[in-house]
């Protein structure tokens, strides 16, 4: 890879584009479009960091468009575009500034580590499997839960820049942190239900649990 199909290319051409923001409004089609070609892994990035950051509104909109994606997987198609209302949503040009600058950091940072490994499992990643994960990754992002975007957006963005970079090592921590947020999602609902019922006090060891 040369040029700006290298992370440090990428990271560069972020970070001119966040000191050359349109206006106070900005979309996420025209974030998709300083990002690059709208290949699965950059898109996967792309819609992954928002929800890294408290932007308002956005978890569901980027659900959406994470739903978009992996549909795009499961019929195989190299690339896609963003879906009009998702592509419409409309950023301020404060936390648009702050997805690009993060984006950046993130290329910068796989500059540094990741690098063509174990090419077989990004570039033949079964679709319908991959396509599977995402959904269930956009599903979690959507959910109502508090910090509950970091754990599947943390595992998008490695499943994305694996895929971008032929990075075998970072999509096997993509499926790591996937199986993460989705075992602590599944705890979580087990302990909620079991605290619905009035299970959950009778057997935690906690300061007066079951007085």
């Amino acid at each position: 890879m040369t040029g700006e199909a290298t992370p440090a290319g990428l990271a560069q051409r972020l970070r001119h584009a966040a000191a050359e923001l349109p206006g106070e409004g900005v979309s996420l089609q025209w974030l998709a479009q300083a990002h690059g070609p709208a290949a699965q892994g950059s898109l996967l990035v792309l819609l992954a960091v928002p929800c890294l950051l408290p932007v308002p509104g956005s978890g569901t909109v980027v659900g959406m468009g994470i739903c978009a994606l992996a549909a795009a997987l499961w019929r195989g198609r190299g690339a896609m575009a963003l879906p009009q209302r998702v592509g419409g949503f409309q950023l301020s040009q404060r936390w648009a500034a702050r997805v690009l600058r993060l984006l950046a950091a993130a290329y910068a940072l796989a500059g540094l580590l990741s690098r063509p490994r174990l090419s077989h499992l990004a570039t033949g990643h079964p679709h319908g499997l991959l396509a599977a994960l995402v959904g269930v990754m956009a599903v979690i992002i959507v959910l109502p839960i508090p910090f509950g975007n970091v754990l599947p957006a943390l595992a998008l963005m490695l499943l994305g820049i694996g895929l971008v970079f032929h990075d075998g090592v970072a999509v096997l921590l993509g499926w790591l942190m996937s199986a993460l947020a989705l075992l602590g999602t599944t705890a979580l609902f087990i302990g909620a239900w079991l605290l619905a019922r009035g299970l959950l006090p009778a057997w935690l060891p906690w300061p007066g649990a079951g007085s």
